[in-house]
């Protein structure tokens, strides 16, 4: 066995049967040895999209998934997504091919400081020394990308570790990913803040957002009166008829000031306080008011679940009868193409049971609470604000169910990050829904012009480099030319049929909604 055999053995023994790849020569012995029958090796055109598409496999799995990249400048290309799946608490094994260890003296073209580049974005890096070692550095970075909350472990390895004996190494056991419990104390501070009958907000996040812990939440609304909520960028949320609903804090910081007027304490749940996205002048950076009161009822890193276990039970009121989200009782959507009627069109094509990957900004960041009463489902949103994330999130994630439709709603300027994304849908014949809100425009920027105070609207010389019309995409050949079907809608019933079209489709299908 030779150290990239050990690696994938490795891989595969704890777990990580997938690769999202783009190799180059200085893993040609890791990509020999991807021709293990147990691992799924998946090729991407561009490394944002492999690690984006480990993002999301992660999201929908909950296990790590690993990428596999060339160099430094292939790391390089994947940094955007990996600081997006950090932000998540997405799990990786980002494995990045190095020079053979005698080359590096030389300082040839692609040589690089990968572990600067790494360091600043992984929660973990390490250098593989030998082939001998490569089973253990790959089960240590197992363990990393696995713990909750995931993590970003990035291997690097050189080429000669790669075609080396690597012999057969015996492994530690591998340790079961344990969640810490909440401190009690802080469990019943909580509880007296609930039975003071003052204004209070639970905000929750991660694994908080699930089913089986938003029923519990949902007990504790409905005995107490507080709220619910989640930030409004989340990695997962559970939603859709007969779920327990989550209010969204607004995007924009006046909306989100308002929303949380007059909430006296803030609960968190495996997040931190609202914070505004950007700072404005003359605007707070905090969205709450001052005097309210933060309290932590489970870190990060603690066990939602038990630690709204533990609430309900100090409470008393685990016979509480939780109210679920109604279906919704929407018009059906017609006539012309805004953020409302986009919302009607989305909730009558949510299949149950689908998984939404929303990167839409302008044409639905203020809508989705329209989409609450659709059929069941799972909402993906970035959480790290680098925009492409979505075609690629969307990928992984039909990867990692590919018995869910996977709809992913994407402006044009955030999807041409990341197109790249579509052959890799076609290649595996993925069953996704990629929405492209084709607007011509950084839409977004001519909000943001203005709340930055850099004036009331762009100059020309200033939308030259926020319009994306000259040339106007041709999304429909864009989508062709990767081997993706696609069609044209401008109202908002042609919308509603297109997305109900594609989900009678085994594989990919790309819907342009025109804007202009």
């Amino acid at each position: 066995m030779n150290g990239a055999q050990s690696l994938v053995d490795t891989l595969v023994t704890r777990g990580v049967d997938t690769c999202f790849a783009n190799p180059g020569t200085s893993e040609m012995h890791f990509l020999a040895a991807l021709g293990d029958p147990r691992m799924r090796g998946v090729l991407c055109l561009f490394e944002g999209v492999c690690t984006g598409a480990a993002d999301g496999y992660y999201r929908m799995a909950d296990k790590p998934a690993a990428t596999l990249l060339h160099l430094g400048p292939g790391l390089s290309n994947g940094l955007a997504n990996i600081h997006n799946a950090r932000r998540a608490s997405s799990g990786m094994v980002n494995v990045v091919g190095e020079h053979a260890t005698k080359h590096l003296k030389y300082d040839a073209p692609l040589t690089s400081d990968i572990e600067g580049l790494a360091r600043p974005l992984s929660h973990w890096v390490r250098r593989g020394g030998s082939a001998a070692t490569i089973a253990w550095d790959t089960a240590a970075a197992i363990a990393e990308a696995g713990a909750h909350p995931g993590r970003i472990a990035t291997l690097i390895l050189p080429g000669d570790t790669a075609w080396q004996g690597a012999g057969e190494p015996a492994l530690p056991s591998p340790a079961p990913p344990a969640r810490k419990a909440p401190d009690p104390a802080r469990i019943e501070e909580v509880a007296k803040v609930l039975r003071s009958g003052e204004p209070t907000m639970l905000i929750l996040a991660n694994k908080a957002c699930r089913t089986a812990p938003l029923e519990l939440a949902g007990k504790v609304a409905a005995g107490t009166g507080c709220r619910l909520a989640s930030q409004f960028f989340t990695n997962r949320i559970e939603r859709g008829a007969g779920r327990v609903p989550l209010e969204r804090i607004p995007y924009s910081v006046a909306p989100a000031l308002a929303f949380l007027k007059g909430t006296k304490h803030i609960v968190t749940l495996e997040t931190k306080e609202p914070v505004a996205f950007f700072s404005y002048p003359g605007q707070p950076s905090l969205l709450k008011e001052p005097g309210t009161q933060v309290h932590t009822l489970s870190e990060a890193d603690e066990d939602s679940t038990l630690a709204l276990e533990m609430l309900v039970d100090a409470l008393g009121l685990g016979s509480a009868q939780t109210a679920h989200q109604p279906p919704a009782d929407t018009p059906a959507p017609q006539g012309k193409l805004d953020p409302v009627s986009i919302a009607h069109a989305l909730c009558a094509g949510i299949p149950e049971n689908a998984i939404v990957v929303d990167e839409s900004l302008t044409s639905g960041r203020e809508s989705m609470s329209y989409t609450l009463g659709a059929a069941p489902h799972d909402m993906i949103n970035n959480l790290g604000g680098s925009i492409g994330y979505s075609p690629p999130v969307a990928t992984g994630a039909a990867i990692a169910c590919p018995d869910r439709r996977t709809i992913c709603l994407v402006g044009d300027g955030s999807a041409m990050y990341t197109i790249q994304a579509l052959w890799t849908q076609a290649r595996e014949q993925l069953p996704v829904t990629t929405v492209v809100f084709a607007n011509n425009t950084y839409n977004i920027l001519k909000a943001e012009y203005s709340n930055m105070g850099a004036g009331d609207r762009p100059s020309a010389e200033a939308l030259n480099l926020i319009d994306i019309d000259r040339p106007t995409i041709d999304w429909l050949a864009m989508g062709r030319s990767m081997g993706v079907p696609g069609v044209q809608v401008d109202t908002a019933e042609g919308l509603a049929k297109a997305l109900l079209n594609a989900n009678g489709e085994a594989g990919p299908r790309l819907i342009e909604v025109k804007l202009y």
